[in-house]
């Protein structure tokens, strides 16, 4: 009798929100990939797309032999511990699709085990390609899929090996050469592979919705007035909220605490259903005695002090404001502690110019001058992704497509 290994999982951007399933079917005695599908499945909960990951597992392993003894694993507690008939089925959206599942085969061949996440990696790219490709307006597809690769490294369980590289035990009876085969394709996996670094951690950056003071171009920093947002200011923190309610990514929102952050990240995570943290951290540059001012008054009124500020990144704002030093040394060490606390999230840090310039100076290890060297519109959004190994990766800088 065949014997395989459903992994099943599904997740949901919002909870309920945007939401996808990933299932991958093994054979048991091999680790073989057999059979990988995804779905997006629009808007739902956690729960009921890890339901219907299960069941689109189940029914795969059926198509394959209707007789085959079926082992499931799952990072959901709630789902195994149902399906294996300990803890009662209340929900009204996942009763029958509990009931669905538990009749695709009979309850002789199918056997449950909960598994921690790290252990389910394949099954969770694919619910991610899934709600991804449904963020776009596609359907999945799996000629495109990374899930398997990205999940066990470049190169995947049961691929070939260069020609005439199979060990001389292929020669010996098709289980012993399937097994010896496997090992040596295990053995080359291992050592051709790179570590596996996890998802990354990705920090959304967005620039706060315009304010009075914005089109004026005067400087508005941390250390003068705190100003809310205009008119104009409100209506594209409405667009941006809708843009990234339909991209369906981000997991948490983390505002600066000026009023201007706070109503733009307010806005944003009410359509998405989050809440906002406040990271003293994400506020802007202290411009001192520069507050108000515009580039030509400040010019005017402090030569000296505005050239030192444009050439030496030590050098101060007049009347004991934060230098650009100072101030990547404070959005450095916010970063690292958001990092810690978000591993493997999609975070949207809804800040200012300078910090998210210096965010995105830092990921490409620029020097100081490329501070000016950006142009970042308000409400624009840039990303920059995080991975385990201390590299990082910009993927978007000052997109304000959202906004037209």
């Amino acid at each position: 009798m065949r014997e395989f290994i459903v992994e099943a999982d599904g997740g949901s951007r919002g909870n309920p929100g945007p939401a996808g399933y990933g299932s991958v079917v093994r054979d048991a005695a091999t680790g073989e990939t057999l059979v990988e599908r995804a779905e997006f499945i629009g808007t739902a909960t956690n729960n009921v797309a890890e339901y219907r990951g299960l069941l689109a597992g189940l029914s795969a392993a059926r198509e394959l032999d209707p007789a085959a003894r079926v082992h499931v694993r799952m990072d959901s507690k709630l789902v195994v511990e149902q399906m294996s008939g300990r803890w009662k089925i209340r929900h009204p959206d996942m009763r029958p699709l509990a009931m669905r599942a538990a009749a695709v085969l009979p309850a002789g061949q199918v056997t449950y085990e909960w598994i921690p996440r790290e252990r389910n990696k394949h099954a969770d790219r694919l619910a991610n390609e899934a709600m991804d490709a449904g963020g776009r307006g596609e359907r999945w597809d799996a000629s495109r899929s990374a899930a398997e690769r990205d999940a066990h490294g470049a190169t995947v369980p049961g691929s070939p090996g260069p020609a005439g590289d199979e060990p001389a035990a292929a020669a010996a009876s098709p289980s012993d050469g399937a097994r010896a085969g496997a090992d040596a394709r295990a053995a080359r996996n291992v050592a051709a592979a790179p570590p596996d670094l996890g998802a990354p951690t990705t920090f959304v950056l967005l620039r706060h919705g315009e304010t009075p003071l914005t089109p004026l171009k005067r400087f508005s920093g941390s250390g003068g007035d705190d100003p809310v947002l205009s008119d104009v200011g409100r209506r594209q923190a409405e667009l941006v909220a809708a843009a990234l309610a339909a991209r369906g990514t981000v997991q948490a929102v983390v505002s600066s605490p000026l009023a201007r952050c706070r109503e733009t990240a307010g806005t944003v995570a009410a359509r998405l259903g989050l809440e906002v943290s406040v990271d003293e951290g994400l506020r802007e540059t202290d411009f001192g005695a520069w507050e108000g001012l515009t580039f030509g008054e400040v010019r005017e009124k402090y030569p000296d002090d505005m050239n030192a500020w444009l050439t030496d990144p030590e050098a101060a704002p007049s009347g004991g404001g934060e230098s650009f030093a100072a101030v990547a040394r404070r959005v450095a060490a916010t970063r690292d502690a958001l990092l810690a606390t978000h591993p493997g999230r999609t975070v949207l840090l809804v800040s200012h110019v300078t910090p998210v310039k210096t965010l995105v100076r830092l990921a490409l290890g620029a020097p100081p001058e490329a501070l000016f060297r950006m142009e970042l519109f308000a409400a624009s959004l840039s990303a920059v992704a995080y991975f385990a190994d201390g590299n990082a990766s910009l993927r978007l800088l000052n997109e304000t497509s959202h906004l037209r």
